[in-house]
């Protein structure tokens, strides 16, 4: 579940720091859960837990072995399969991280390795796959704190989650993105929550649901949210073009 290695058996600390970069794939997943503190949706990702050096016993972004006889998006999947037990739909190619210092604490020496990184959004429904299958070892972080409070994450792992964030809240501007945090149908004020969990800030209800009348690709259906105290907002439902990263659109 390591998303760094190191090196061929046999091969001593200055012998290992020597050899060509190695690839890894590691993945950044998204899903909204609710604060613990305020009680509203708030990103969420699950992370792994090492149990060997280095970094043993550090939180890290589920990942693995690039191998010879897998494309890169699955070798994404097959990490993802093994280590969370999710399959997201939203899976794309993020960025490939190779600083010549990240596979090792500054006192070791290690094989250098070059992971390519992917991102993933999953539903609610989806994220309740980890807490079912999930063993001590892997366990859901508020995605702008992980580490904290734990001496920080293994190897670069925290510059990539930031950089995941920075990339979610610019695309979620011009991207249809949003739809792949929520169920089939959803209500305008779930939909907002989507907004305010990835943006960090809350929006005015009266202009988000201004704004949304002209986007034509969210249609009104004949149904509404039950089991309110108040009366029963109507449901809402995604009709535009399922997104399809560069990623899943690549054969190789």
């Amino acid at each position: 579940m390591s998303t760094l290695f190191a090196g061929p058996l046999g091969a001593n600390v200055s012998e290992r720091a020597q050899l060509p970069p190695s690839l890894a794939i590691s993945t950044v997943i998204f899903a909204l859960k609710p604060s613990r503190d305020a009680g509203r949706p708030t990103l969420w990702l699950p992370l792994v837990r090492r149990v060997k050096e280095p970094f043993k016993g550090h939180w890290a972004l589920p990942g693995g072995p690039l191998t010879a006889t897998e494309s890169l998006e699955d070798a994404a999947r097959r990490n993802l399969r093994e280590t969370t037990g999710l399959a997201p739909e939203y899976l794309e190619q993020l960025y490939a991280f190779g600083g010549l210092d990240r596979a090792s604490k500054p006192q070791r020496g290690a094989q250098r390795v070059v992971s390519i990184v992917y991102w993933a959004l999953v539903r609610p429904t989806e994220a309740e796959i980890v807490v079912e299958n999930g063993t001590e070892n892997v366990a859901w972080h508020r995605a702008d704190t992980a580490g904290e409070d734990e001496d920080g994450l293994a190897f670069d792992h925290r510059e990539i989650i930031d950089y995941a964030l920075w990339r979610l809240r610019n695309k979620i501007e011009y991207a249809q993105i949003a739809y792949h945090f929520l169920g089939e149908t959803f209500t305008l004020a779930q939909l907002r929550e989507v907004y305010e969990a990835v943006l960090g800030r809350q929006l005015d209800p009266a202009n988000f649901r201004r704004q949304l009348k002209s986007v034509s690709q969210i249609e009104p259906t004949d149904q509404f949210l039950e089991g309110g105290k108040h009366r029963p907002p109507r449901l809402y439902r995604y009709t535009g073009p399922n997104y399809i990263g560069p990623a899943q659109r690549s054969t190789t």
